[in-house]
Parts: C-alpha cells; structure tokens; sequence
C-alpha cells in the first residue's frame, strides 16, 4: 500500500495567527525589546513576509535576538506562558479534529512550518503532532544556546520541499512512493504545494486563492 503523507502549514492554517509575530509581540509585553522600535522592524518583516520578498536569515537573527540574551530558564518559562495565554486560546477544535482524522486514517503527519522550532514544537505538541520540519537554530558549540544562525536549509518556500525530501530520504521514500497532501495559506508555500499529490489552499491570501480557483486546487475554509 502507498503510505499517506499529510503535511500542514501552521500559521494562519492551522491557526488563525502567525505565531512567530504573536511570540515577538508578546515578549515585547514582558519588556524584552525596545516596543517601538521592535514592532516597526517587525511589522517590516511581516510585510515582506507577505509579500514573499523576506529574506529568511535577516529575520531570524532579528526575531531571535531578545530569545539570545535572555537565555535558556527565562526563555523557556516565558513560552510556557505564550502557550498558556495565547496559542491555546487560538487553537480551534476543527483544526484539532482535521489533524485527528489524518492520523486516524493512518497518515504520516507533518507540521511544515516557516517559524523556527523553539516558538512551533510546544505548538506542534500541543495539537499532537510528534513530526515538526521547521526552522533549525544554531547553537554556540560552548554556551549550547542559539546563536541567531539557522542550520542547515531554512523550511521557508523552496527549503520546504527540500526539508521534506530529507525527511522521506532518511525514512528510505521518495514523492513518487506516497500519497502527499499539503494543507498552506501561503503563497510562499506554492513549491511544496505543486509537489504534492493533493494541494489544499486553507484560509487562502487572494493571490494563493486567484491559483487554487485557476488550477482547480480544492479550497478548505477551516476558520
């Protein structure tokens, strides 16, 4: 039998939010940057987000930055409280119940997201999925802490499809040996949805919406 391989996107996806901007917005309540001058950086890159001009390591220095100094115990202990006070209220249970079903059926699961690992994996786990490809950070060889690096290829447009592929080489798979289905919003995430058996457009942006409509994609208004 052909394995079932079903991957999601997470922000604005499976939640109706980028929980990479939600992070820096919360940690800049708990006087972690400089507020105007943080959100007028951060506004920028979300733009450029959007408009699938950002460059991927520029962002990641920046939104990690604040992460870096506070170090591992503050860090963690403040994302326990972003989980507890802002992701948890935005997971909604049609998002729970469409991963469910996935891996009732049988399906290999994956979250596939553009936001680095330490903001994504408590979320992946919070919505039971054990396989998250994200943004890898590098870590200082001495300190262990991040060090505003990424390692190895960035989950972000094309590096998807590349972070995907990795991931079926080292389980001994290749596209042509599953049935894929991707879920995104984005239209960064256009490569790995033109890979795939069956694209999904979820909460589609109009550009992403104006290519399901055209190509006859199957359109998923999840929230």
């Amino acid at each position: 039998m052909t394995q079932k391989l079903t991957l999601f996107d997470l922000d604005h996806t499976l939640i109706p939010m980028d929980s990479d901007y939600e992070w820096n917005a919360f940690t800049t309540t708990l006087g972690w940057h400089d507020p105007v001058e943080f959100n007028r950086r951060n506004d920028a890159f979300y733009e450029q987000y959007k408009a699938g001009t950002l460059d991927i390591s520029e962002y990641v220095h920046f939104a990690t930055q604040a992460l870096r100094a506070q170090g591992a115990v503050k860090a963690e202990a403040a994302h326990a409280k972003f989980m507890a006070s802002v992701v948890q209220q935005a997971i909604q249970p049609q998002a729970l119940t469409l991963v469910q079903q996935h891996q009732a059926a049988g399906d290999a699961v994956l979250i596939v997201t553009a936001t680095n690992e330490f903001v994504t994996r408590p979320i992946a786990k919070a919505f039971g999925v054990p396989e998250l490809i994200a943004i890898q950070l590098a870590r200082d060889p001495q300190s262990g802490w991040f060090n505003g690096e990424i390692a190895g290829t960035p989950s972000f447009r094309e590096g998807k499809v590349t972070r995907v592929e990795q991931w079926l080489t080292e389980r001994g798979l290749s596209w042509d040996q599953v049935e894929s289905t991707f879920y995104s919003d984005s239209i960064n995430d256009l490569p790995l949805l033109e890979k795939v058996t069956h694209p999904v457009a979820t909460n589609p942006e109009d550009r992403l919406r104006a290519i399901a409509q055209e190509r006859g994609w199957r359109i998923l208004e999840l929230f």
